[in-house]
């Protein structure tokens, strides 16, 4: 094995642990259905953002999604993405107060119709999450 395949091992072992402690579920599901069409691009997505971006110690997770969150809000044609990191905020501590005000504030910056776009994403996570939470406390 050489060097470059070592180091991209380590870049994608770092990024599932980093995938599965940041996405849960859901990013795994988005790498799963990439797995079929762009196998090399599901693994892109692993090892970049995940192995080599979000495994840097300069900035916490937390900071991190807070920042995905408000990038994916202001691009405003992005819902998918963003429903899988307003999860990811949850995961690593956020709370639904934190992610509304978060979503809130890209009004000010990409306007009115990214800010609501983004508020009907957080309400549909929010209410599949209580939807998941009730099913397992039956």
């Amino acid at each position: 094995m050489t060097h470059a395949q070592t180091q991209a091992e380590s870049r994608f072992d770092r990024g599932q642990r980093a995938l599965s402690r940041i996405d849960g579920r859901a990013g795994e599901k988005v790498v799963a259905s990439l797995a079929d069409i762009a196998p090399d691009f599901a693994r892109y997505v692993i090892e970049f953002p995940f192995g080599d971006i979000y495994s840097r110690p300069d900035l916490g997770l937390r900071d991190r999604e807070i920042a995905t969150i408000a990038a994916l809000t202001a691009l405003g044609n992005a819902a998918p993405q963003l429903k899988v990191h307003i999860e990811a905020g949850l995961n690593v501590g956020l709370s639904r107060d934190e992610i509304v005000e978060i979503i809130m504030q890209m009004a000010v910056y990409a306007g009115f119709p990214a800010a609501v776009n983004g508020l009907f994403a957080a309400k549909d996570v929010f209410s599949a999450h209580d939807g998941r939470q009730a099913g397992e406390a039956t």
